[in-house]
């Protein structure tokens, strides 16, 4: 059976700063996105990925990332859209086959472990759909007005992770009528929730974060050096 990934490289991330988005941004000397690449080409679980980034940096992904570094299983590079949503649309619409099944990572989680990447492969395919996340390591409390509201039980609560991992016919059917219905959501696994289907939580690591503000640039570096 067939998986594809789908690397969702379209967003600006203007609070990292900078010039460049902050899945072209350097660590250790190497774009964010280099590191997420090499670890779906080193998965033997993934045969194709798709590649969705920003209309305007099509050229520059294929030209500095996928070339250069000889990511042999990216097959397209695909422009995203306005919203997330879009982009992950854009992407299951450009993979061949299709796939059996489809991992949706983002492109700035750079130390997802291959070895949690087949994990949730493996869920996938005995559940239907499959999420990567970690319990939360703080207590959460719920706001109204300003003031605490609620403070949820933290054993039932997670954290959610990528890649998610789906059976094609039912993550397209998710979207497809999430689309239909007008409605947005910033997480995959969400939309598959909206149309009745369960989703098994794999366990996986608090090293796989998302880079977001320059703080998580500085501890991708001091990652990397100290490994």
């Amino acid at each position: 059976m067939k998986t594809a990934a789908i690397i969702v490289a379209a967003g600006q991330g203007s609070r990292v700063g900078g010039d460049l988005p902050k899945q072209f941004q350097p660590v250790g000397g190497k774009p964010v996105l280099s590191y997420t690449l090499q670890k779906f080409e080193d998965c033997s679980r993934i045969q194709d990925v798709v590649l969705v980034t920003a209309s305007e940096w099509v050229t520059y992904t294929a030209q500095e990332i996928v070339d250069p570094f000889d990511f042999k299983k990216v097959r397209k590079i695909v422009a995203g859209g306005k919203q997330r949503q879009d982009s992950v649309f854009a992407g299951l619409k450009a993979l061949e086959g299709p796939p059996d099944f489809v991992a949706i990572h983002d492109a700035v989680r750079p130390f997802v472990s291959r070895k949690k990447i087949e994990a949730a492969i493996d869920a996938c395919k005995k559940h239907g759909a499959a999420i990567l996340a970690v319990p939360p390591k703080d207590t959460i409390k719920k706001e109204k007005g300003g003031f605490v509201d609620e403070t949820p039980d933290r054993g039932v609560l997670w954290s959610v992770q990528t890649p998610q991992v789906f059976k094609y016919d039912l993550i397209m059917e998710a979207y497809e009528k999430a689309f239909d219905d007008g409605v947005y959501q910033t997480d995959d696994s969400a939309l598959v929730e909206r149309i009745g289907g369960k989703v098994k939580i794999v366990e996986g690591e608090h090293d796989n974060i998302k880079i977001t503000v320059p703080m998580d640039l500085k501890w991708a570096e001091i990652k990397l050096t100290n490994g």
